[in-house]
């Protein structure tokens, strides 16, 4: 679809940041997606870090502690919520309900509203993953990754990734419930694959293995290596890339304003 704007094709100066706040007032008003992004896996720090039996070092792994090999898996349940189900449901509804169709015919493209989207998001995940640190360090002496380079390149790969998944489930679904049906369809799995349910070192070597296939587990492993004050394998880092590029250009391809 070609957007069409006004006959000087200018767009009014602040119209992002006055879409960025009121994406942003319309996500405190429903906030479903602040929930389970933000709120359960912070409550989950608080719960792991009050279990006795999560403050026992994992055999093998040195001083790491059940607490500390699930900091990274929550940072990554976070972003998946976030990406892959209040991203793709909010533009999916708003494509099913007309909107971005009827901001084709303002000066303001329906690509701002998607930029705008992806900025509450983005805010939405650095609160959720400030809150995981903060209180795990504070409260639990959780250890702070030791190599920041590749903590930060892996969290940049990672939040691209869940977001490019996400996109590609906006692109294809033709209702906001059809794409929050397809986006928690697809966390579980790969929540499981982060290690959720069982930490990828408490995982059998052949699940382990599998779960460092899937990018919430190739992720994981990025991270661990950065806990450990090791920059990440190229493996798992192209793994991630991989995953991107393929769901980007998906998304690109199959995206539709109307």
């Amino acid at each position: 679809m070609t957007v069409t704007t006004t006959a000087t094709g200018r767009v009014p100066r602040g119209a992002f940041r006055q879409l960025v706040l009121t994406e942003a007032r319309l996500t405190l008003r429903e906030p479903i997606a602040l929930v389970w992004g933000v709120a359960m896996p912070v409550i989950l720090v608080v719960v792991f870090g009050l279990i006795p039996a999560f403050q026992q070092p994992i055999p093998g792994y040195g001083t790491m502690t059940i607490f500390d090999a699930y900091a990274p898996i929550l940072v990554l349940v976070s972003l998946s919520m976030l990406g892959l189900v209040g991203l793709p449901a909010a533009l999916a509804s708003y494509r099913e309900l007309g909107v971005l169709r009827r901001m084709s015919t303002t000066p303001v493209p329906p690509s701002r509203l998607l930029g705008a989207q992806l900025v509450v998001n983005l805010a939405s995940a650095l609160l959720a993953i400030g809150l995981i640190a903060g209180i795990g360090t504070l409260a639990f002496d959780l250890p702070l990754p030791q190599h920041w380079p590749g903590f930060l390149l892996t969290l940049l790969l990672a939040t691209a990734c869940l977001f490019a998944i996400g996109l590609s489930v906006a692109a294809v679904a033709r209702t906001g419930r059809a794409a929050a049906a397809i986006g928690n369809a697809l966390f579980f799995p790969l929540a499981f694959f982060a290690g959720l349910w069982f930490p990828q070192q408490a995982m059998p070597s052949t699940l382990a293995t599998i779960s460092r296939l899937a990018p919430t587990g190739a992720a994981v492993e990025a991270f661990n290596a950065t806990m450990a004050g090791d920059f990440p394998a190229t493996r798992p880092l192209l793994l991630i890339v991989g995953y991107t590029v393929v769901f980007g250009v998906i998304a690109v391809r199959a995206f539709r304003w109307e």
